[in-house]
């Protein structure tokens, strides 16, 4: 479970007064009701999509359901009002359940996880410098028998698990994430993926049902008053309008009801399919159409892993008070990294290109160290260590770690300049006295 660490005026309470984990949340999203709702950044969209729902079921229900309710035999009329009004609550809880609520947010970890390489020690003058940790930056793991990489995120301080994503806008990252919806002004993942279609579909439904009974209003007006169908046209504008705005609407809802159907059935989602990532390989969580549909619909939606509502307790303060990255060294420190998550730069997983120059940059800088301390080496850096001596590997060694270390480079360079330095008075002596005699003569 994740807690955040609280601010310092807190720091010396007891653990009962200590700020609930809602109150210090390190991503950007909204509370409501004491942590028991969580939105995204962009909540007040959510007024802007209720008004869109609301707004024409409220004309539908005054200007054109009340006219239809005497117009049906057997008080039949009155279920047409009925309906659209308790499949308007239902579509709006819909709403509320998709966006107030954890989408699968992955809990933070306080520190990075143990390090599977370690970069040499450095070797300066018969001292020995502080070993670094490097953490890969993609790992791989091996899901229904393919192998899947999974990438080290420097904000969460973990390895996402597969299928998971960092959402750059709610600065979390997310299970299964699909997408973040500006509509509901939240992230879609994994516990709230299935609402998030059911709301979908349902506005479907509603801008179908409204668009049907509005022709059929017109039709009813056209054949009491024995008019052309365009005249009653004219006689029913709200109708028009509801028309025209459900036909409108219907081609972007449902539309997105046909895709994520598309997406369930192939058991992608939206992230991956923009990817192209299964275009190459088999899909890994593909099982067959029926058991995915029914993997969305029909499994148990697993318990959050963040407990909002819980007190910050002083263990947990000093344990996130330490420095999380002493000792360690981010996968992407000094790389361009990019990233497909909200829109940024795609890059390949395996990265030959980046990884290659960063290699020919190592391989330079290490010419050049060698060369300032009178060593002769050669440029390639995938040479074997079996042709060497102990003393010139160790000593390659700890310029390895010198040229992978960002940190510690700085330091290397500035103990090579200060055994320079050392020699400089004497050149400068030498300099000085070749100047003298030269000018005695």
């Amino acid at each position: 479970m994740y807690v955040p660490r609280p601010s310092r005026s807190d720091g010396g309470r007891d653990a009962g007064e200590q700020p609930r984990v809602y109150q210090v949340w390190r991503g950007n999203n909204k509370f409501f009701l004491q942590g028991r709702f969580i939105f995204g950044p962009d909540v007040r969209s959510i007024f802007l999509t209720m008004f869109l729902i609301v707004a024409p079921v409220a004309a539908f229900c005054v200007f054109v359901a009340r006219h239809l309710m005497n117009d049906f035999p057997d008080h039949c009329g009155i279920s047409v009002m009925v309906v659209v009004v308790v499949f308007t609550v239902y579509d709006l809880t819909l709403l509320l359940l998709t966006s107030g609520r954890d989408p699968g947010i992955i809990p933070r970890n306080t520190h990075p996880p143990e390090p599977e390489s370690i970069d040499g020690s450095n070797y300066v003058r018969g001292q020995t410098a502080p070993q670094q940790f490097r953490l890969p930056r993609t790992k791989d793991v091996i899901v229904n028998g393919i192998s899947v990489k999974v990438k080290y995120c420097d904000t969460c301080l973990l390895y996402r698990p597969p299928r998971c994503s960092h959402c750059s806008i709610c600065n979390n990252c997310v299970e299964r994430f699909d997408h973040h919806c500006p509509w509901v002004g939240q992230c879609i993942g994994q516990r709230n993926y299935r609402f998030f279609y059911m709301f979908v579909f349902s506005t479907t439904l509603i801008c179908l049902y409204v668009f049907a009974f509005c022709w059929v209003y017109i039709i009813k007006i056209r054949d009491a008053e024995e008019l052309s169908i365009w005249r009653a046209m004219l006689k029913a504008p709200t109708s028009i309008v509801l028309i025209i705005y459900c036909f409108l609407c219907v081609w972007f809802v449902g539309g997105l009801s046909v895709f994520h159907f598309y997406l369930m059935s192939t058991n992608q989602t939206t992230y991956e399919n923009f990817r192209y990532r299964y275009d190459w390989r088999a899909n890994p969580y593909h099982r067959g159409i029926l058991k995915n549909v029914l993997e969305i619909f029909c499994t148990s939606i697993p318990p959050s892993k963040n407990n909002f509502r819980a007190r910050v307790t002083v263990e947990q303060d000093i344990q996130l008070a330490r420095s999380p990255s002493r000792g360690f060294m981010s996968p992407n420190m000094g790389k361009p990294v990019g990233d497909l998550e909200m829109g940024r730069k795609p890059v390949s997983w395996d990265e030959p290109r980046t990884a290659a120059d960063i290699s020919d940059l190592e391989a330079g800088l290490g010419g050049m160290l060698d060369e300032k301390e009178g060593r002769v080496t050669h440029a390639s850096p995938n040479l074997s260590q079996e042709g060497f001596s102990p003393e010139l590997v160790e000593g390659r060694a700890g310029m390895h770690s010198r040229r992978s270390s960002w940190d510690r480079r700085a330091g290397s360079l500035g103990s090579v300049d200060s055994d320079s330095l050392q020699t400089n008075p004497a050149e400068e002596a030498n300099a000085g006295g070749h100047a003298t005699t030269s000018g005695a003569h």
